[in-house]
């Protein structure tokens, strides 16, 4: 049963690795071939002999079963959607509530895990284990052995073409299955319950409001956009017209914004954090100011509003309206909301009078996957055919594509009402931002969450659209035009809040204000 388990892990459930190792090495000598030959040995080797130290030896039906119905949803993760599980996608799968969660299940998923799983574990547990502890012990002694010399062997012989692989392509390792799959958990459950906490960081006690903010209050909102791709957006450049409001509406679009992560769990936090992409860590960022704690100390009124599943930690010390998927029964059916609440809850908030600078941060559901069809009403049907569906994979291209830009058309909707919102209120602006992009079947990839180093510029690569009723200020309006296809990221979100809050703080760094040379 262990060896039988063995192999199918080793040849069917990490079918994405061999044949990527097979993409990397174009075999043609001999050599090459008996190293690709040689993976799903190797890996039947390594899983006996895993299998043979976690337990197989007690409990040799549960843990083979646990390691069958694991191996089966990775392999269908990484099948179906090319994901890659490392230490982030961790978290975003356990930082998923159940409406996101349930927006996965679909007939492919059903009919899988009934063949790859259920089936498997029903044979495996109707299996009669047979001898006490010395008998088991036996059974499993030779093929350890067997396992052991093959390991020497291949290792003997092969080990340059492995040490090359391994080096030159190091994304590799994580599609090995379930063991890459075991190594992010564990540097999760590390980082995240096993160190202790860091002591609180307060990076600028004593920021301030410059004293021209006081005399005329300014009103920022702030729109965290969901899964949005740049590409995809009429105002960059994309062929459909997909952005008709915030462009009639005179909005400018910056065309070359890189996002800090491929994933809500890394971007929203990173992208408010003073920490840069390549030096973020979440357990850091977390215990320390984000730039929203530096705008609410200096005396702004910061408040969030969210319609996604939470803020990631960035609001834990400001005002937030959370995410109710009951909140309005015209806009929401249980398990989400259109964003149309978010205009509703703004519009509630803006009638408020208040002589206080404010920032109020509106977080997108947007165009968050895979259920794409969900995310905007049947009267902003745009393009047609839609694909109104979750397993995604399935839809033919123009469905896809059609049922994407469906909801780039209707985030462009909300942006549009939240500019003429903003349009009756001095001294007022808002700035969207994407936390990051999507896979649309590209390179057959899907969804997003890729590692950051090996990910495609369709998930890093972000929307950024800015309105300000000083737009009639025809030279602020112009310098921001010569800006719009300079490269930028979300590293520069921390420091343009700061400018466009008008705060001033120990931690502002003006040459990442995006805006600050056309302020002057």
């Amino acid at each position: 049963m262990v060896v039988v388990a063995s192999v199918i892990i080793a040849v069917v459930f990490n079918f994405p690795f061999i044949s990527n190792v097979y993409e990397f090495v174009h075999p043609n000598t001999l050599k090459e071939w008996l190293f690709i030959f040689s993976i799903p040995v190797l890996l039947t080797c390594i899983n006996i002999i895993f299998f043979t130290l976690v337990g197989a030896i007690f409990i040799p039906r549960l843990l083979v079963a646990t390691m069958l119905l694991i191996s089966a949803f990775l392999f269908y993760a990484m099948l179906i959607y090319g994901v890659i599980f490392d230490s982030t996608m961790i978290q975003n799968v356990i930082e998923t509530d159940s409406g996101e969660a349930l927006s996965y299940v679909n007939p492919s998923l059903i009919v899988f895990t009934i063949f790859l799983a259920i089936l498997p574990i029903f044979i495996v547990f109707r299996q009669h284990v047979r001898g006490v502890f010395i008998t088991r012990l036996s059974s499993l002694f030779l093929p350890n052995v067997i396992a052991l010399i093959a390991i020497a062997v291949i290792g003997a012989v092969l080990y340059k073409d492995y040490a090359a692989v391994g080096r030159n392509h190091k994304a590799l390792v994580k599609h090995i299955v379930p063991y890459a799959f075991y190594d992010a958990t564990y540097k999760y459950v590390k980082t995240n319950y096993l160190l202790p906490p860091l002591p609180f960081s307060v990076l600028d006690p004593q920021p301030v409001i410059e004293q021209s903010s006081v005399i005329h209050p300014k009103t920022l909102v702030v729109v965290v956009g969901e899964t949005a791709r740049a590409d995809k957006f009429g105002s960059n450049g994309y062929p459909r017209d997909t952005t008709p409001n915030i462009q009639s509406l005179g909005a400018l679009s910056f065309s070359d914004v890189s996002s800090c992560g491929t994933a809500t769990a890394v971007s929203v936090p990173c992208m408010f954090s003073r920490l840069a992409r390549t030096e973020y860590d979440s357990r850091t960022a977390s215990s320390q100011d984000n730039v929203l704690d530096i705008i609410h100390r200096a005396g702004v009124n910061v408040s969030w509003i969210d319609n996604n599943s939470s803020c990631k930690g960035v609001c834990r010390r400001i005002d937030t309206i959370g995410f109710d998927p009951k909140r309005d029964p015209s806009l929401c059916d249980g398990d989400f909301c259109y964003d149309q609440v978010l205009l509703n809850l703004l519009s509630a908030s803006l009638k408020d009078a208040t002589n206080q600078n404010r920032v109020i941060v509106l977080h997108m559901i947007g165009s968050h996957g895979p259920t794409y069809y969900r995310r905007y009403p049947a009267t902003f049907k745009k393009f047609t055919p839609d694909c109104p569906r979750s397993d995604i994979q399935n839809c033919d291209e123009e469905q896809l594509l059609n049922t994407y830009d469906n909801t780039i058309a209707y985030t462009d909707y909300i942006l549009g009402q939240t500019i003429q919102l903003l349009d009756t209120i001095p001294n007022s602006a808002m700035l969207y931002i994407s936390d990051h992009g999507e896979s649309l079947g590209e390179k057959g990839l899907y969804l997003h969450g890729f590692p950051y180093n090996f990910a495609p510029d369709e998930q890093t690569h972000v929307p950024m659209v800015y309105w300000d009723r000083q737009f009639t200020n025809l030279a602020y309006k112009t310098c921001l035009q010569q800006k719009l296809s300079t490269p930028m990221s979300q590293d520069n979100l921390y420091d343009t809040l700061l400018g466009l809050s008008r705060v001033k703080s120990t931690t502002y760094r003006p040459q990442l204000d995006v805006f600050k040379s056309c302020r002057a």
